[in-house]
């Protein structure tokens, strides 16, 4: 194959990639934004593999197949519920991945030292980011606690492992020999570096630290590409790189935080909330029916509660059928409402909602005062006034969806249990709140019923 068919089909493959990724921009574009980036790494797999005149195919053949068959089983069999934990290992599989390319590249004659350094770079980026995938899909399965785990001199220690890093690296880069001590020091280090970077994130940080994993997950390939002189690994790497810095960035900006606040505060650890007391006013899916059929305007808000029941989809046909009756209906969704970023998005895209009926916090707040009723579904702490109010919250400050400002505002939840950060939520005890507990889905069901009946 020569060199010029070559790039020409890698800039068709970058093409592709950078094309996909705008269309994932959107909910109403993103299954062909995938499906474009998906032909993209085909194509530069395909070409990779007939440049490198590979006289035996066989392992390849069998990895492509067993890992075909494990997407496929992921894309048809994991619930919606589990998607955070699944990108959490899939990111944690691209630096696993990149370790292994960097490691591979140390067999490689000739190497230079920018190569080696590169080497390095991929083995330190790619462990830290397969411990601290799966310390994340253990927080995010509830395997392992969800809140910040802190101790004393936790930093000095987080510290101490990132000279002992470096010190190796250099070390390494020195006398770049495979299986030596410093190379079995970075690689071991790594692995200890990323489960220590996770463990002192709090639940509430998840969102974040999904995107930041999936931008280290890029780097280390970009890296990878560089140890290996792979031009596409290097352009799929950096797109995937600055997506999620750009994508933890917003989702900082949504909570009101910097990255080294997230990273380095342990969330909830230090500051404990006014403890919450008033009068909760339970409703049943009667009394619910009755204000939603007199309602003009009705705002969906969704949480991780309604992907736990599984509610997406009756959700939808309570405002289709909300709509019918003449009300105005829209859904209102945070940015970092669930446990990846866009979590609630897809969930209910899955279910057939209109995207234009979908509106940002910044855009349904202006006007959530002349709502009618707001549904807080399996949502706590993106609607927790307590950010607002409260300056020992430890989500103060932290932007929400203002639902305790409209006419009426229905919460379902099985319990009055706090939500995933831990922090109480002042909305159940206002004024103008009514609690309908039970599963969601069972809930909005008995208020079809009611519409129907």
């Amino acid at each position: 194959m020569s060199e010029q068919l070559i790039n020409l089909a890698y800039i068709v493959a970058a093409i592709l990639f950078i094309y996909g990724l705008k269309q994932l921009g959107s909910p109403a574009t993103a299954r062909r934004g995938n499906l474009l980036s998906s032909v993209g790494m085909l194509i530069a797999i395909v070409v990779t593999l007939l440049s490198k005149q590979i006289l035996e195919f066989e392992w390849i053949i069998g990895a492509a197949a067993a890992g075909a068959l494990i997407g496929f089983f992921a894309a048809r069999l994991v619930a919606m519920t589990s998607m955070p934990e699944m990108v959490a290992l899939f990111n944690g599989s691209g630096g696993i991945a990149s370790l292994l390319v960097g490691w591979a590249a140390l067999y490689n004659v000739g190497n230079t030292t920018f190569t080696v350094v590169t080497i390095f770079l991929s083995i330190l980026i790619g462990g830290v980011t397969f411990s601290g995938s799966l310390v994340a899909w253990g927080k995010l399965s509830e395997v392992m606690p969800s809140k910040a785990i802190v101790f004393a001199g936790q930093r000095v220690v987080n510290g101490a492992l990132l000279i002992a890093i470096v010190t190796a690296g250099v070390m390494f880069c020195m006398e770049p020999t495979i299986m030596s001590y410093e190379f079995m020091a970075v690689v071991v280090l790594s692995l200890i570096l990323g489960v220590m970077v996770v463990i002192p994130i709090g639940g509430a940080d998840m969102p974040v630290v999904i995107s930041l994993l999936n931008a280290y997950s890029g780097l280390a390939a970009c890296a990878a590409g560089f140890a290996i002189n792979n031009n596409i690994l290097i352009v799929a790497g950096s797109l995937v790189g600055a997506a999620g810095m750009i994508l933890t960035n917003i989702m900082c900006k949504a909570m009101n935080r910097s990255l080294a606040n997230v990273l380095f505060s342990g969330f909830g650890a230090v500051k404990t909330a006014t403890k919450v007391e008033g009068e909760v006013k339970p409703i049943v899916a009667e009394d619910a029916y009755l204000i939603l059929e007199a309602a003009s305007s009705v705002t969906f808000v969704p949480g991780y509660g309604m992907a736990v029941a599984q509610a997406q989809h009756v959700v939808r046909e309570l405002g289709e059928l909300l709509e019918a009756n003449g009300a105005d209906v829209s859904y209102a969704v945070h940015p970092v409402a669930g446990r990846m970023p866009g979590h609630m998005n897809v969930l209910l895209a899955e279910a057939n909602v209109p995207y234009d009926q979908l509106v940002e916090m910044d855009d349904i707040n202006p006007r959530i005062k002349n709502i009618d009723v707001a549904v807080v579904i399996g949502a706590n702490d993106v609607v927790n006034p307590a950010a607002r109010n409260d300056e020992n919250s430890p989500i103060y400050g932290m932007p929400i969806i203002n639902v305790d400002h409209a006419r009426t505002v229905f919460v379902l939840k099985r319990s009055m249990a706090a939500g995933f950060s831990g922090v109480d939520n002042p909305l159940f005890f206002g004024e103008n709140t009514r609690m309908l507990f039970g599963d969601a889905k069972a809930s909005i069901s008995a208020v079809i019923a009611q519409f129907k009946g």
